[in-house]
């Protein structure tokens, strides 16, 4: 398990580094955003979604669980289990369908579906720090460990 830790101070540079990491994406992916209200999560979506030539607006499933982004040939599917209940709906929605269908998968608030949720590729974790945000990242696998070296440069 590797991880590096980033400091990121401003949306802007929140949404270059999500650019970054969107950019990093070159296979299918499961990545957990972890993080409390505000920290960054789906600014730093946004970014991905850039990346990967999406140009519509951007804004955060929390009460839909999931956002689909239709990216030419490949889907992204954002998800937000904030507002879940029981990680027992996560069945109930065809989440298993979603992670067979989807080339990417965010997910914010994974704990919220801890025991149903397969392990991650890779992890951020955003710690607010004043006016900047603190990232960890954390690979779980292979392709999470070629996405970090990416962004490790």
């Amino acid at each position: 398990m590797e991880s590096i830790r980033l400091n990121i101070a401003g949306e802007e540079n929140m949404v270059q580094f999500g650019i970054a990491l969107g950019a990093a994406l070159s296979e299918k992916v499961l990545i957990f955003l972890q993080g409390e209200l505000g920290a960054g999560k789906t600014t730093l979506t946004r970014g991905v979604l850039r990346a990967l030539g999406y140009r519509g607006a951007v804004k955060s499933p929390t009460y839909t669980l999931v956002e689909p982004y239709q990216l030419g040939e490949k889907k992204l599917y954002h998800f937000d289990l904030y507002r879940m209940a029981d990680p027992e709906e996560l069945e109930f929605m065809g989440f298993r369908d979603y992670l067979e269908e989807g080339d990417y998968c965010l997910v914010e608030w994974p704990n919220r579906g801890e025991g149903i949720l397969p392990g991650p590729d890779l992890q951020l974790t955003l710690e607010v720090a004043g006016l900047s945000r603190d990232i960890e990242i954390t690979a779980f696998s292979t392709k999470g460990e070629n996405i970090l070296k990416s962004l490790a440069g």
